[in-house]
Parts: C-alpha cells; structure tokens; sequence
C-alpha cells in the first residue's frame, strides 16, 4: 500500500511560473495562496525571505516566530504551515527538485550546502546585515526577469547560477569552525548515510543495513552520529520515521492502522509502541492536538 499524501505542485501555487522555477514576492504569493494554510508538503524545493511582517511558521511541527531577514528553507516533503499577520512582505522561491540536475555533475550537490544538507536542524537561516544587500540584490534582479515585466526570455542559466551564487554567499555566513577541513569525509558520509535514510526508513532500520551501504562498521557510523548529529545511528534512523508518522497524522483521511501498515509496522499495537515511546503520547492524542 502507498499512502497518499497531499503534495502541493508549483503549478497550484505559482504566478507566471518560467519552466521549473518561480520567484514572486512574499505578498502577492500569500494573497494568492491565502486559503492555503492547512498542513501540506511540496514536491519542490521552497525558501522565503522575510524583510518584513510578523507571524508564526511551522516546518515538520517545529513552531518559529517570524522576524525580518529570515530566510527558511524547505526540502520536498516537508510539511509546513503559517499564520502571518497583515503586512508580511519578502521573496518566496520555489524550483524542481531537479533544477539543477542538467546543470551540474553531481545530483546531490545541493546537499553540500548546510540548510540542504540534513546536517543542520534548524531551518531558519538569518542573513547577517553585512550580506543583505547582496541577498536583495539577487532576488530582486531575478524577480524582475522573471516577472512579464521583465525580458522577454530569461535563460535558465542566468537563474541557475544566480541561485547558486545566493547559496554560496549564505553558506559563508556559517561559522567555518563548525565543519573543520579534517572533517569533511565524515559529513560526506553522514549525508549519504541520511540520504540512504530518505531511500529505505520505511523497510530498514538497523544501522548495519546502512553502514554495509557505506563500506563501514556499525560502531564506526554510531561514533560519526553521536559525534556530528549529537544522536545515535539507530535514532537517526527512529526519528526520520516518526517525523513521517506525525506528518501523516495530520492528514486526517488516513487511520492509525492505514499509517502502521504504510510505515512497515506489523500491526496498531507495535506502531503505537513506537510513537509513545519516541514521542511521549500516543498517536492518537498527538491527531488530536496537532489537527
């Protein structure tokens, strides 16, 4: 059984959409999507900038108060929500997931920059003062080939190296101690590792599964996740699905059992275990606040 879950596509959302890419401004894409304030997840790549406004915005069912010059950013899949108050102004972007695919060699280069890597919880980024300019800059001169107002044709590799360019700038804002030159094998393989996560939570959950994968021991990959994750690999694992349980139980046309079954759970009982155990209450009282 694959469960269904509802996916919002850039053509449900987007205004004057130019092939995989869209950016408009923060005011204009919320009056558009106003009714669009029920838990959802994207099939794309998503990130706002607030230069503007007040307001809560809730990425996998973490809560964040809204303050000019946060950028949050969104991998597919992801499921969020907001209540802005009047008033709230910014960019918001949205591109495919394969965007870049044609473009650059490597498929998962997107992974190497810190709010696309998995490797970083927090999904707020705040731009330091120092780089606004430069930040405004980019949006506000894609926005404007972007929009009809704009050239007539804008090639997509303008945009794609333009967003690449915006990424490298934010990721020189992260303080450089936090990944020492000696440790970038290690977040390789910690970002394969989750990857492989992404690939195989709902049938493998051992670690000895993935560090077969990754041509290490079991220990090995444990030490590397206490080390740089702050958890476990086993918890890794335990957490990715239950954050895929909470966010199936906020969409109310599925029951407990249709989760336990779609998760790889023998049965109800074994599933709600799980969720009490890693989550403090079970999934049924977890529907009831969240919904």
């Amino acid at each position: 059984m694959v469960l269904k879950v509802p996916v919002i596509e850039q053509c449900a959302v987007s205004n004057n959409l130019k092939g995989e890419v869209m950016l408009e401004d923060l005011s204009g894409y919320l009056q558009r999507n106003k009714s669009l304030i029920f838990p959802h997840r994207h099939n794309f790549y998503h990130f706002i900038l607030f230069t503007k406004g007040r307001g809560r915005h809730t990425i996998d069912f973490e809560s964040f108060t809204i303050e000019p010059w946060q950028i949050y950013f969104m991998s597919p899949g992801q499921i969020h929500t907001w209540d802005f108050e009047d008033g709230v102004d910014g960019y918001v972007v949205n591109f495919d997931k394969d965007f870049f695919t044609t473009f650059l060699l490597r498929p998962d280069y997107l992974t190497q920059f810190s709010f696309f890597s998995g490797l970083v919880r927090d999904e707020v980024f705040v731009v330091k003062e120092g780089a606004r300019e430069i930040v405004y800059d980019v949006l506000n001169r894609l926005h404007f080939s972007l929009s009809e107002a704009g050239e007539k044709a804008v090639s997509k590799d303008y945009v794609q190296i333009s967003l690449l360019y915006l990424f490298q700038e934010l990721e020189k804002q992260r303080d450089p101690s936090n990944v020492p030159e000696g440790d970038v094998y290690n977040h390789t393989l910690l970002r394969n590792f989750l990857n492989l996560i992404e690939l195989n939570y709902k049938e493998e959950r051992l670690p000895k599964y993935y560090a077969g994968l990754l041509y290490i021991t079991p220990n090995h990959l444990n030490a590397l996740s206490k080390e740089f994750l702050g958890m476990s690999a086993g918890d890794i694992i335990r957490g990715r699905v239950l954050l895929e349980a909470k966010r199936l139980l906020v969409i109310k046309d599925y029951s407990i059992s249709e989760i336990a079954y779609g998760l790889n759970f023998n049965d109800n009982s074994y599933f709600t275990k799980f969720f009490k155990k890693m989550e403090g209450c079970t999934p049924e009282e977890f529907r009831k606040i969240h919904v």
